[in-house]
């Protein structure tokens, strides 16, 4: 159904430290960048992030998240791993989530802006 999404941010530089971290393990990578902006996907760009002048302001409560799919449940991990490494903070550690599945797997962060995000596997491991 979507094509792609569109985020502000405030700090282009820092921002690409933490998304590449995070969605290298998920087999994503910027398939264009610019001065002010990047864009990640795996075939063709599916997040484009973009330096902006009011960037939405984070509210824990919104619930807008982005989830990415990822190909295996150490993937997840990584995620969440290279995610806190880069300047993340924890909102939910890799593991079942046996409310949302049987199988789903994910992990959750919030990136240097404040935007909610998580990574799941569908796959038994």
């Amino acid at each position: 159904m979507l094509n792609h999404v569109s985020i502000g941010v405030r700090d282009i530089a820092a921002t690409r430290r933490f998304y590449d971290a995070a969605l290298k393990p998920l087999g994503y990578s910027a398939l264009s960048e610019g001065p002010t902006s990047l864009g990640y996907g795996k075939d063709a760009v599916a997040l484009w992030i973009a330096v902006a002048e009011h960037p939405v302001p984070a509210d824990q409560k919104s619930g807008l998240h982005f989830c990415f799919d990822a190909p295996t449940r150490k993937s997840v991990a990584a995620f969440h791993a290279g995610a806190l490494g880069a300047g993340g903070h924890d909102n939910g550690k890799p593991g079942l989530r046996a409310d949302y599945g049987d199988n789903y797997y994910a992990a959750f962060v919030i990136d240097p802006d404040g935007y909610r995000l998580e990574a799941y596997c569908g796959a038994k491991e």
